[in-house]
């Protein structure tokens, strides 16, 4: 007995043609041409269908403080001090609110699956990881989201900051991250980052190589301590902007790395984009790095979000169709399989890079599905196709009418 039958829809990899989704007790139950049933039923008209976007990479605890900091100068440097001062006045109930407003977002535009990453220092404590815990559990119900702490100021040259990290993980984070260019030995903050994930059995989400010289680059270490540890698959690099500054041989070289070592990428355009070749006064190098040729090498790649309405990135309004659509244009990536490519960068990619088993439009998956008033992946991403239903686990968790025009009679 199916409880909702979703018609009419129209899958990625389809070949143009329609289906119908039948949904029972919050799963797939069977996927025809045409089910014959008369559960209550919602008509997708043609429209794309997709299990709903993954974001494996945005700051939810320092979302929406723009009235609180400056932005003057643009640069990693001062949005890092910025946030680090603004921070201090923050509260779990300040954070949960904060969090809460970008987290709808995300949701009405379709994002069902999310890793925050969350900052764990002596300055903030565990306040924001327990605001973010309750986010976790209070929007169950609409998105699936881990929680992944790290020092964002450094660790071992923060007192304080490492005993908060264990601590965290003790309550129940889902995965570990560093930021070693914060730091004063690099390599020393990899090393431990490894050796608490190994002691919790936790992944691991490196921000990495965050800027635009290339002459000193922390990737290679965290290649061979995911090889060291046998790590792969369970780590991931965000930012690593460093690549963009790479010759092709160079580049080419690097993506092979990563992808025998096991380590996925993030591309975060938003925030590369605006922080990167502040130094330029023409010629300004994007910094965007080129997720689609390491995807060809065989890296797990994904596109993600960041941060929304702070100093690293002031706008954003949780959109990853809108985000995959930025990276597009910097990539200069506009055929048919390239924009493919690039839905694929917010959807079936960061779900293997969070080791989603369960992702997907299959019997037997979670009916987590996301109606966009398109005909397929490559006009999603060419027309910034906007999400017109989703249903997670079954159950419809937001609606947003279609446009109609209204000319004079």
């Amino acid at each position: 007995m199916l409880d909702f039958v979703l018609r009419n829809a129209r899958m990625a990899g389809g070949d143009g043609a329609t289906f119908d989704i039948g949904v029972a007790d919050g799963r797939i139950a069977e996927i025809a041409a045409s089910i014959d049933s008369d559960a209550p039923a919602e008509d997708a008209g043609g429209r794309l269908v997709t299990p709903g976007f993954v974001d494996t990479h945005i700051h939810l605890d320092k979302s929406c403080i723009l009235d609180r900091c400056r932005s003057d100068e643009g640069t990693l440097q001062e949005a890092i001090a910025e946030v680090a001062a603004a921070k201090r006045g923050f509260t779990e109930d300040d954070v949960y609110a904060r969090g809460r407003r970008t987290l709808e977002k995300a949701i009405l535009q379709g994002t069902t699956r999310m890793r925050t990453h969350v900052e764990v220092d002596p300055r903030i404590g565990l306040k924001s990881f327990a605001a973010v815990r309750r986010l976790q559990r209070d929007y169950a119900w609409a998105i699936d989201l881990e929680i992944c702490v790290f020092p964002q100021e450094g660790l071992l040259n923060d007192p304080g900051t490492e005993d908060l990290l264990i601590e965290s993980c003790q309550s129940g984070a889902d995965l570990i991250g560093g930021c070693p260019y914060t730091d004063s030995d690099p390599h020393g903050q990899i090393a431990r980052i490894f050796g608490i994930a190994r002691d919790f059995d936790l992944d691991i989400d490196f921000h990495l190589d965050f800027d635009l010289d290339p002459s000193r680059m922390d990737l290679e270490e965290v290649c061979r301590q995911t090889q060291a540890h046998g790590y792969g698959g369970r780590v991931a690099i965000g930012h690593v902007t460093k690549l963009t500054a790479l010759p092709p041989e160079r580049l080419k070289a690097a993506a092979r790395r990563l992808a025998d070592a096991g380590v996925a990428v993030t591309v975060l355009p938003a925030t590369d984009l605006f922080l990167m070749g502040r130094a330029h006064d023409h010629s300004v190098p994007r910094g965007v790095t080129p997720a689609h040729t390491l995807a060809e090498y065989g890296v797990t790649c994904s596109v993600a979000t960041n941060n929304v309405l702070n100093p690293f990135t002031p706008f954003g309004d949780c959109s990853l169709v809108r985000m995959a659509n930025l990276y597009a244009n910097v990539a200069q990536a506009g055929g048919q399989r390239a924009l493919a490519a690039c839905f694929d960068l917010v959807t079936a990619q960061p779900a293997r890079l969070m080791n989603l088993k369960d992702y997907g439009i299959a019997v037997g998956h979670p009916a987590d599905l996301i109606v966009l008033d398109c005909a397929g992946p490559e006009m999603a991403i060419a027309e910034i196709a906007q999400p017109l239903l989703g249903i997670k686990r079954g159950r419809r968790s937001f609606t947003r009418a279609a446009p109609a025009l209204h000319p004079p009679r």
